[in-house]
Parts: C-alpha cells; structure tokens; sequence
C-alpha cells in the first residue's frame, strides 16, 4: 500500500537541514533519445541549476551535489573534458548569481591533482562567497568517501607523530573534525536519481543516520516537483538515532 505524503495527510512538511544528491542517469537520459552522453550532462546542468534554485527557495540550508568521483577519471578522455569544461562553464556563468543570492559555495574531495586552472576556479568560488550564509552549496568534486577518511586519518597520524595530540584525543568528533565536510552538519537526507540503490563511495562516514530516497527518474528529468516529492516522503519518516519509536515509548 503507497504510504500517503505529508501533504496528503494535512501535516506540515518537515524539511531537512542538508540534502545531498547523487545526481545520476545523464548518460542513460542522452541514450534515450537518441543523443550523445555529452548532451545528457549539459541537460544534468540545468537540472544542477533547479535544484540550488528549489533549495534556496524552502529554506534547505545545505545542499551537497556529487559532481564528479574520484572514480569517474577513468571515464573515456573526451567525455572527462567535456565535464571539467561544464564545470568552468557553470563557475563562469553562475558563480556570480550564487554570490549575489547569498549562497556560499564549499567543494569537497582531493585537489592534488587537479589541473591549476580547476583549483583555481574551486577556489575562486569559496572564497568569493565565503561570507555568505543563505544556503550553503557543498560541490563534492574528485571526490571519493574511502579517500577522504584516508586524508583525514592521515592529518591525524601526523598530529600523533609530532606529538601535538594523544592517541585519546582520537575521537568519533575528533576525526569529523579532520574530514572534507568539517563544520557541515550530516545530510538528513540522501536522493540518488535513475533508479540505482547504492551509495558509490559517497558520504559513508556522514551518511551514518541519513535517510534515503531513491527515485526512479534520471537526473535531467529532476525537477522542483520531484525535489518536493523527495521532501514529502522524508517527512514521512521517523528518526530515532538509534532509540525506540514514539509509539513504543509512550
């Protein structure tokens, strides 16, 4: 039996604080019709669009977008340029609409070996907006979760080494503080678009007590409408953290 929204119910819909979205199915979308995978991912950027547009306007104060994994390089050459190159597009051409709307941009993931002119955007756009403080825009790109818990154990090894912290000092929020999201708080919710159900090497350490909603839908086709009916089911939800059900305590 379908579980009835929020909406249907005559309740209010409570928003998450932090969204983040495995945006998925550019390639499949392009297939579909006929049309190369590059032509999926432009569409994916207007979708990119949309969905900052429809977080800023319910009042989601963090929105985190897997962009680009550290696993996506061994894509075929061409269509890894075509992504940096919408990337630039998209800082170019957006990053001052964000800035004036009062969205700070935060970009997670490795920068090691990343071209100069790509770090430089990335950084471009944290610090232009870093004092901004509408919605916060958290870009994971060159990202993989397994690499970042190695970066954060590694920053770690090198404070015990030196002798700057005791091995007691190593907590669960002693290592959050090391990791890429430092000072973002865990996403409440997880969306995957195009029907996939897993999480791909995103947010494992954060994701601990998120919810999930998996749509069928691919990425260019998520729309502000599909957006509210991810918000609705998540409404729907009820968040113990590990304690008991309301109707059980009571």
């Amino acid at each position: 039996m379908r579980r009835r929204s929020a909406r249907e119910r005559g309740t209010p819909v409570r928003l998450p604080q932090h969204v983040a979205i495995i945006m998925d199915g550019n390639g499949r979308w392009a297939k579909a019709r006929g049309l190369p995978r590059t032509v999926g991912h432009r569409r994916g950027v207007e979708a990119v669009r949309e969905a900052v547009r429809t977080a800023g306007a319910l009042g989601i104060r963090y929105l985190t977008l897997f962009a680009f994994s550290s696993e996506n390089w061994r894509r075929p050459a061409q269509e890894v340029d075509e992504l940096m190159g919408l990337l630039k597009l998209f800082i170019r051409r957006d990053l001052a609409d964000l800035h004036k709307e009062g969205v700070r941009v935060r970009v997670i993931g490795g920068r090691d070996n990343l071209s100069p002119d790509i770090r430089a955007l990335l950084e471009e756009a944290e610090n232009l907006t870093r004092d901004n403080d509408t919605t916060t825009l958290v870009i994971a790109f060159n990202y993989g979760a397994r690499e970042e818990v190695t970066r954060a154990v590694k920053r770690i090894a090198v404070k015990l080494a030196s002798g700057e912290v005791s091995a007691d000092a190593v907590t669960a929020e002693f290592l959050d503080g090391h990791m890429d999201t430092a000072g973002i708080p865990d996403p409440d919710l997880i969306i995957r678009t195009s029907g996939e159900l897993r999480l791909s090497n995103f947010l494992l350490w954060q994701a601990a007590y998120s919810e999930f909603v998996f749509m069928p839908c691919l990425w260019p086709d998520f729309d502000r409408k599909a957006f509210e009916e991810a918000l609705e089911d998540f409404a729907g939800r009820e968040r113990r953290f590990g304690d008991v059900s309301r109707d059980i305590a009571s």
